[in-house]
Order: structure tokens, then C-alpha cells, then sequence
């Protein structure tokens, strides 16, 4: 890890081109204004880098000086404590609570279908394709609530969110007309500067 931190000053993210995590973790980085390098791990010999200071070898992974955090979650709210304007998090712990259970939910119900969505078993990924369709329709009513996710500003659930719903055409998951505010929602996050400015190439040509 020494070589690796000690040679810049800057934070380095360790992330892939086209993965969702790795999305999520530079539009946080992105809505905090932080100065980042980025190794893309898909480039020849980084996934070598990459395991040198990450014992699992897995995106994306932050290294900040001598501190090497991964696990998106994790690294997502160490930024916001480490940088904390403009703040990412509710305040007060009820909301913040709020917030983490619907980070759960995001990473749980959502993000763990992508491995199926993405299968070359077609009955595996129609399967996965529905229930992933499903289960963000349902919370529409939740969408329809406020400007962002049960909140007024942009928080980490709304980083969470945003790279799978940017990759749902890619998918070929169509939402249903009663959701029709969560592609209301899905286009003021896709208006955001910090949002465009974090997409690498690959994912623009998701949506070409």
C-alpha cells in the first residue's frame, strides 16, 4: 500500500469503467467537488495494482494517504464525514437512520439482482430483469414524496441509486406508466453537472 499512497497527495479511486459501485462512488466524489486520480482497473495491469492494496481485489477502492477504505457504503460515508460540505447525510439521527435504511435497501434489494440481470441465462436474467423492474416501481409513491429520495437535497441514496437507473435501458428494463416519477426523478439526477461530469466514456455509450 506504501508505493501506491506515497506516491501522490491526492486521493486515488481504484474503479472500473462500466461498474455500477464504481458509478456511485465517483458521482459521490464528484457532488463533494473532490480532487480525485482515478485508476481504471480494466486497463492492463491495474488489476495487480489494485490487489496490492486491496486483499480482495474488489471496486471501487479509495486510497487517501495511508487509510485504504473500499466496500461502496463504507467509502461513501467516510467521504462525507472527511469532507462535509455540502453534506450528503442528514444531520440529525432519526433522518440519518432514514437514510441508512434506505441505503440497505438500494444495495440490498437492488444492487444484489445485477450479477442475475446481467447472467448469459436468459430465464436467469428475464427473472432478475422483473424482479429489478418490480422492486424500483414499488417505491414510487417514495420517489413522488420529495424532490430527491425522502429528501430535499441530494444525499448518498441518491448517489446509490442513480447509476442503476442510468444503465436501465442498457438492461432493457422498461418501468411501468404508475412510475413515470421515478424517470422524473432519474432525469433531474441526470441534469446534474456532478452527475455527467463523473461518466466515463463506456457509460455514455450505455445510453447511445
Amino acid at each position: 500500500m506504501g508505493a501506491v499512497a506515497n506516491r501522490r497527495s491526492v486521493m486515488i479511486l481504484f474503479s472500473s469503467s462500466t461498474d455500477p459501485l464504481s458509478h456511485c462512488a465517483r458521482l459521490v466524489l464528484a457532488e463533494k467537488h473532490i480532487t480525485f486520480d482515478v485508476v481504471d482497473v480494466d486497463q492492463e495491469g491495474r488489476r495487480a495494482e489494485l490487489a496490492d492494496v486491496n486483499p480482495y481485489g474488489d471496486v471501487p477502492t479509495l486510497v487517501d494517504r495511508d487509510l485504504v477504505v473500499y466496500d461502496v457504503q463504507i467509502l461513501s460515508e467516510y467521504l462525507d464525514e472527511r469532507f462535509p460540505h455540502p453534506p450528503l447525510m442528514p444531520v440529525d439521527p432519526v433522518s440519518r437512520a432514514t437514510a441508512r435504511l434506505g441505503l440497505h435497501r438500494v444495495f440490498k434489494g437492488w444492487y444484489s439482482l445485477l450479477p442475475a440481470v446481467e447472467s448469459e441465462d436468459r430465464k436467469v436474467a428475464a427473472k432478475a430483469k422483473k424482479e429489478l423492474r418490480d422492486v424500483i416501481a414499488s417505491s414510487a409513491d417514495i420517489f413522488a414524496a420529495k424532490p430527491f429520495f425522502l429528501s430535499d437535497d441530494m444525499t448518498l441514496v441518491d448517489c446509490a441509486i442513480a447509476p442503476i437507473l442510468w444503465r436501465l435501458p442498457h438492461y432493457r428494463i422498461d418501468l411501468p406508466r404508475q412510475a413515470k416519477v421515478i424517470e422524473q426523478y432519474a432525469a433531474r439526477i441526470f441534469e446534474r453537472e456532478s452527475f455527467n461530469s463523473c461518466l466515463t466514456e463506456a457509460e455514455q455509450e450505455l445510453r447511445l
